[in-house]
């Protein structure tokens, strides 16, 4: 599951194989720092959060559960900002170029990536504080979370993937290397998927 960051390395070496695209004055520099800002946020920081929780995937294995639980808050807020900051890149290089928002499957997914990743915020929030709501069942509220977030981060998988799928991506990236990058992705996402489902959700459903 690693690999993630290497795919996030790459993008890196990609980008400075083209430094003068990444001035962000122009069109080209806006859009160029958004597919980079969203692999860190993505493949990396969203990525680590949820496998904090790991047994056998995580580098913070030997933590306790309250440290693991900063951890994953952390690498979560990490993700959120460079998300944030990825999304105002496109947002003005749209206005820039005085482009039409919202005209692929790639940036409507990833709107509604971005809309379930903020409820899952706030649930996090709720289970970090929960005092601050009135729940009747904590466990039932972490069960809503488990699952929501494991289906908010296929939504951000695939919308990575549709990113890749674009034809400014394949004019970046071709040949073998293109389809490396197309599955880098996927390796985590069934990582987790099998971590989630087997070490946390049967369990849970059992005890509701």
């Amino acid at each position: 599951h690693h690999l993630n960051i290497f795919y996030y390395l790459d993008w890196l070496q990609c980008y400075t194989r083209n430094v003068h695209h990444l001035n962000i004055c122009s069109f080209s520099g806006r859009f160029s720092w958004h597919p980079a800002c969203m692999a860190v946020a993505v493949c990396f920081c969203m990525t680590e959060a949820i496998l904090t929780f790991s047994r056998d995937s995580s580098p913070f294995f030997f933590c306790s559960i309250k440290a693991k639980v900063r951890i994953h808050w952390m690498m979560h807020v990490f993700a959120t900002i460079f998300g944030l900051v990825g999304l105002v890149f496109i947002i003005s290089s749209k206005n820039i170029s005085e482009t039409p928002h919202l005209t692929s499957w790639h940036s409507i997914l990833g709107v509604g990536t971005v809309i379930a990743v903020c409820g899952q915020l706030l649930c996090g929030l709720c289970l970090l504080f929960p005092k601050l709501i009135n729940t009747y069942s904590v466990a039932r509220l972490r069960l809503y979370h488990t699952t929501c977030g494991l289906v908010a981060y296929l939504m951000a998988t695939a919308t990575v993937v549709l990113g890749l799928c674009s034809d400014w991506f394949k004019a970046q990236v071709n040949g073998v290397l293109w389809y490396f990058f197309l599955i880098v992705p996927l390796i985590p996402a069934l990582v987790i998927m099998n971590q989630i489902n087997n070490g946390y959700l049967s369990k849970k459903k059992i005890e509701i």
